[in-house]
């Protein structure tokens, strides 16, 4: 079972404080059907099956899975189960072979995907002066490669421990939930930003405690529970247009299997992922914001 502890990654010197200068505003991005209308940690699948990180049933499995989020979104109980599913997975790759695959494959696997209003707002914010950061619960080396897309340069998200250029499965952050809010918190320490003047964009209603740390929460495309949040806070609530289609999932033909397989195998994987065991909760953030490289 992956824990959490304090990562191993130094804060970049120009997370250093200024004394004497005024405080900054801030806005930070929820990246998950707040800027791409997809999931980050499922959209990569068919590329890591192509390029045989993954078998058959896995792709399927990622299908399945990425298919239950767009239409239901996630619990927090399923975003730890997916965590756990995702860092099982990738235990083992090599780093830098991922990292070349989710860059090599970025602008047809993502970039259709991105909201245009998301990609306008966050150049607004970055002519205004704003400290713009991505905050994500996906690893951080995918969100760093989107980040760099939309020409954000900082980020939050969770981070896979790696030894010898492998990831060891063990999770060193998990950017979710309350922990989202206490690197905020950092983050507005180590960068001298205000949190009264910023905003924070989600989808989510696990990203609740990130939201109520801003002094302009926004609602984007929210979820049921998060939208009466919204309402009986006063929070703003956008609407944010679908992109271009999605990728579909992987089919038969391509994975290598008939359709009668396909869905035996379906309704397996499926109740698998519902009787999914929750795992316990890690501990809160020790670090700031990384510099997407």
């Amino acid at each position: 079972m992956p824990t959490s502890r304090e990562p191993r990654h130094p804060r970049p010197a120009s997370a250093t404080r200024t004394g004497g200068d005024p405080a900054r505003t801030a806005a930070f991005f929820d990246l998950d059907k707040t800027i791409i209308a997809t999931s980050s940690a499922y959209a990569f699948g068919r590329e890591f099956l192509h390029n045989g990180l993954i078998s058959p049933a896995e792709a399927l499995q990622l299908s399945l899975a990425k298919a239950s989020y767009m239409f239901s979104g996630l619990t927090s109980e399923g975003m730890d189960s997916t965590r756990d599913q995702l860092t099982a997975l990738v235990t083992g790759w090599s780093v830098d072979e991922v990292r070349a695959i989710a860059r090599d494959t970025m602008h047809h696997v993502v970039t259709p995907s991105i909201y245009a209003e998301a990609r306008e707002l966050i150049r607004a914010h970055r002519a205004a002066g704003h400290h713009v950061v991505i905050v994500s619960a996906s690893a951080a080396l995918l969100v760093d490669i989107i980040a760099k897309e939309l020409g954000v340069e900082h980020v939050i998200a969770t981070e896979l421990a790696e030894e010898n250029g492998r990831f060891t499965g063990e999770v060193l952050f998990y950017c979710k939930g309350p922990n989202k809010a206490e690197a905020l918190e950092r983050t507005a320490a180590a960068e001298n930003l205000d949190l009264n003047a910023s905003y924070a964009y989600s989808d989510s209603a696990t990203d609740i405690p990130m939201l109520e740390k801003v002094g302009h929460p926004v609602a984007v495309n929210p979820d049921k529970q998060l939208k009466r949040h919204a309402l009986a806070h006063e929070w703003e609530i956008r609407s944010f247009k679908d992109p271009e289609p999605l990728l579909p999932a992987p089919t038969a033909k391509e994975i290598g299997i008939g359709a009668s397989v396909l869905a035996g195998t379906a309704a397996v994987i499926g109740a698998g992922l519902w009787l999914a065991q929750h795992p316990g909760r890690p501990g809160p953030p020790k670090r700031g914001p990384r510099r997407a490289s």
